[in-house]
């Protein structure tokens, strides 16, 4: 039987969400919403489906088994809510909603009808990621010491109008944007964080969120994850540092603007010196969104958790406002259990 879907929101991310859909046998695009009739439209005379303007319509018909929640970050926990309270299965785009208490929304509403939630974290299944989350978890590079990540890009003309500058319909700037990926990264790399400190900051843009984070977790075993975040990193760049006793592992690229995805397999030397040293390519295009889309389906069939699921946005979102309220205060802020 198929899945039945409505994707709500006809962006760059519906589109993404719609291709990964069409590849898959099983499942069928029913409905697209979006307030932009014309948008609705483009996207269902490609893959198929009806094109709408109500999502309120569209998560309640019974012809749907699941929704995508593709919106600006203002109507994610809006529309995730309402999908999940007529028990539809939600992929909910990430962040999960602006701040923590939306995510609360959203996560205890997927509790109370027992459906599925997940929320799109696509870089878990960027296959450099997840070859290094398989290595450390091999006890590859030994004992986990530290992380470091960079991740940014330049904006684009007019990168100030668009909505992420409107902290009304995002919620955040660069921190909450790029950055909820990097942190998912180091939870799950990591596991729990209970300290946060950090600083945001607006250097070249004109708009009413930061443009730049800096930050630093650590959790109780000692690992310290380092983060920074940019809208001003006028060349794209994605780098993730994974640092145990026995070697380390880093990320660089992620396709396309942001260069070949690379993964760098060190090993320490017990004598020290250069380290012994390997690198592998992953030149094809990105098959995260499409890795991404399987782990859905397939939690979906077998009633179990995904990976990236609501617990996880939350965790994200917990650890972003940490930041955030680590910058107003100017101190260390505990992450409660």
């Amino acid at each position: 039987m198929s899945i039945r879907f409505a994707i709500i929101g006809a962006g760059r991310i519906g589109w993404k969400r719609a291709a990964a859909l069409r590849k898959c046998d099983d499942c069928q695009l029913v409905v697209t919403v979006d307030i932009n009739k014309a948008a609705a439209e483009a996207l269902s005379r490609e893959f198929g489906g009806e094109a709408e303007m109500d999502w309120e319509k569209a998560v309640c018909r019974s012809d749907i088994d699941a929704v995508i929640v593709a919106t600006y970050n203002k109507y994610l926990t809006p529309i995730s809510v309402a999908a999940l309270e007529n028990k539809k299965h939600v992929l909910c785009e990430k962040p999960l909603g602006r701040k923590l208490e939306e995510s609360r929304l959203i996560l205890d509403a997927a509790k109370r009808n027992d459906v599925i939630l997940k929320t799109g974290l696509n870089h878990r299944h960027h296959p450099a990621i997840a070859r290094a989350k398989e290595l450390l978890d091999n006890g590859e590079i030994g004992n986990l010491y530290f992380m470091r990540c960079r991740y940014g890009h330049g904006g684009r003309p007019g990168y100030n109008k668009e909505w992420r500058a409107d902290k009304e319909l995002c919620g955040g700037g660069e921190l909450l944007d790029q950055g909820v990926h990097v942190v998912d990264l180091f939870r799950w790399f990591a596991g729990d964080f209970n300290e946060a400190f950090g600083y945001t900051s607006t250097y070249f843009w004109d708009m009413e969120v930061e443009d730049n984070a800096f930050a630093f977790f650590k959790n109780k075993a000692g690992v310290i994850a380092s983060m920074h975040t940019s809208w001003t990193q006028w060349k794209n760049i994605f780098s993730f540092e994974v640092f145990g006793r026995d070697g380390y592992l880093v990320i660089e690229g992620l396709g396309g603007s942001y260069g070949v995805e690379t993964l760098k397999i060190g090993k320490r030397r017990p004598e020290s010196g250069p380290p012994d040293e390997g690198i592998v390519e992953f030149p094809e295009p990105d098959i995260s969104w499409d890795a991404e889309w399987k782990e859905f389906i397939s939690a979906i069939k077998d009633g179990r958790e995904p990976l990236g699921n609501g617990w996880d946005g939350y965790q994200a979102n917990k650890m972003i406002e940490a930041v955030y309220e680590s910058a107003r205060a100017g101190k260390v802020v505990r992450l409660e259990d």
